[in-house]
């Protein structure tokens, strides 16, 4: 072997040698630090996101969205609990572990931890029969694509299903998302029945769905909704811009009802 080769090989093998595996990916069982405070009477607007790589914000959340949010749930497939578990609200800040931003199910896993050692809270699963929406594929086929997205290179994980929500016109861009997750997310926050994904259809799909509010949506908290827009409304939206359809019915549903539940003590 020539100088030049051994030179090259000396050179692999430090590199190599320098070379560090990936950072292994934490165990997000808990949330390193919490604080629980109740919301301003005057604060507007609800949410729950990551407000950087390691600070998890929810704002203005009554117990019975947070419990919606943290095991996927419509709040109307929520039962049992004081009063208190609607009417009062509260803000969430909390420290995730470790260096890597969690995605929305390890967020969401931190966030049951976090009920049950601050709110106390216990319950149980049982089947009733409830109002729901079935979103189904509309007579003329589906309308989506399949995703462009590569979720390998994008280390927490692709964006997660967000309402841009404003007086006039709601957006929901989806990036490689399921129909189970549109489901879920229609459920959680802009309708007022649970949703039944329906369509048979398994892929991962890249859409922007758009609509005009109205007052049964968002628990009311957008008003009536403007009578000029030139959106259609949420249901011609689902059927014109992705060949999916939204049909009222009945069907049995897992209901959590609350066993156990008690307000946070002031930190």
């Amino acid at each position: 072997m020539g100088l030049t080769s051994v030179s090259a090989a000396t050179v692999l093998f430090a590199a190599a040698g320098l070379a560090q595996p990936p950072a292994a990916r934490p165990r997000f069982d808990e949330f390193e630090v919490a604080s629980i405070k109740p919301a301003d009477p005057g604060e507007m607007g609800r949410f729950i996101r990551m407000q950087s790589a390691h600070q998890f914000l929810a704002q203005n959340h009554a117990v019975k969205t947070l419990i919606a949010a943290a095991y996927n749930l419509s709040p109307r497939a929520i039962s049992g609990g004081p009063a208190w578990v609607d009417s009062e609200h509260f803000d969430i800040v909390a420290k995730t572990p470790g260096d890597i931003r969690p995605n929305l199910d390890e967020q969401m896993s931190m966030l049951r931890r976090l009920l049950a050692d601050r709110f106390q809270l216990s319950f149980h699963r049982e089947p009733r029969e409830l109002s729901i929406y079935a979103l189904t594929v509309a007579r003329g086929g589906s309308k989506l694509k399949p995703s462009t997205v590569s979720p390998d290179a994008i280390p927490e994980g692709p964006p997660p299903l967000i309402f841009v929500v404003s007086p006039q016109m709601v957006r929901l861009p989806a990036r490689y998302a399921t129909m189970a997750e549109l489901a879920s997310v229609m459920q959680r926050a802009a309708l007022d029945h649970p949703v039944v994904d329906r369509t048979g259809l398994s892929g991962r799909y890249d859409f922007d769905l758009e609509w005009a509010p109205d007052d049964t949506q968002f628990g009311g908290a957008l008003g009536k909704g403007p009578e000029d827009s030139t959106k259609p409304g949420l249901f011609a939206a689902v059927q014109q811009q992705l060949g999916l359809k939204l049909e009222a019915t009945r069907g049995s549903v897992e209901v959590l009802v609350i066993d156990r539940v008690e307000r946070p003590s002031a930190n």
